[in-house]
Parts: structure tokens; sequence; C-alpha cells
């Protein structure tokens, strides 16, 4: 049986991101009632949109990835487009609020948030102090 899923490792982990387009990222442990109920609504919209790239991070097996993105509970949904974190969400949803955000992210104006993301680096750069 195929999966409509990637499991992604600390070591693939930015050459699936660093793609363009969008990739969804699912952050779970086996462990997790709520991950493995998400499970397969995840695979089914994954199915559903066979363009997009949809990762599965386990945590237990990638500890140092989750710390390095601050994940503190699960599971957790990150979507990137072009390189860019649009979305970032702890909890479980439900099928169709998934394929609504799925919706979001296709909708995007990418050149209006590619701008939003430098003018914030530039504030953060210009309002954090020079370094020494």
């Amino acid at each position: 049986m195929g999966t409509a899923t990637t499991e992604i490792t600390t070591e693939g982990f930015k050459s699936i991101v660093e793609k363009d387009g969008i990739v969804v990222v699912d952050w779970w442990a086996p462990w997790c009632g709520p991950c493995r109920a998400f499970g397969p609504i995840y695979e089914r919209v994954a199915t559903k949109n066979p363009d997009i790239v949809f990762g599965k991070v386990n945590t237990e097996d990638q500890p140092a990835l989750a710390g390095e993105f601050g994940i503190q509970s699960i599971p957790t949904l990150m979507i990137f487009r072009d390189q860019i974190l649009v979305f970032s969400q702890a909890g479980m949803l439900p099928e169709a609020a998934l394929d609504d955000l799925i919706r979001q992210a296709r909708a995007l104006d990418m050149s209006k948030v590619r701008k939003e993301v430098q003018e914030a680096e530039q504030a953060d750069a210009s309002g954090s102090g020079a370094k020494a």
C-alpha cells in the first residue's frame, strides 16, 4: 500500500521545505492519541492534493528537529509556501478545516507575503540594536 505522505527526518527536512510550491508538515508522535486520530484525515487530504508535499515528522525519532521548531504540543501543523512558513498551529483539525487551509495556502499572493516578510526582517534588524 502506497502512502500519500512523506516521512521527514532532520537530514531531509531542509531539502523538502525549500522546494517551491506548498509543503504541509504534520508533527506527531506514535503515543499521541489526537495524532493517531488526525493521521487518516491527513492521508485523505494528501491523496486529494497530489501536487502538494505532505510530510510527517515523528517527534520521538526527530527530537532535535522538533526542538529547532519549538514544537511544544502535538499534533502541530505547519504549511510552507515557496520556502516561507505561512501557517503554524497546534491541535487536530477536522478534514473540512484542513481542506480550507490548503485552499487558503493556494490562494496566497506570495509577492505580498514575501514583501511582508522582508519588511518584518528589516524592522527586526533596525529595532533590535546593532551587534557590537
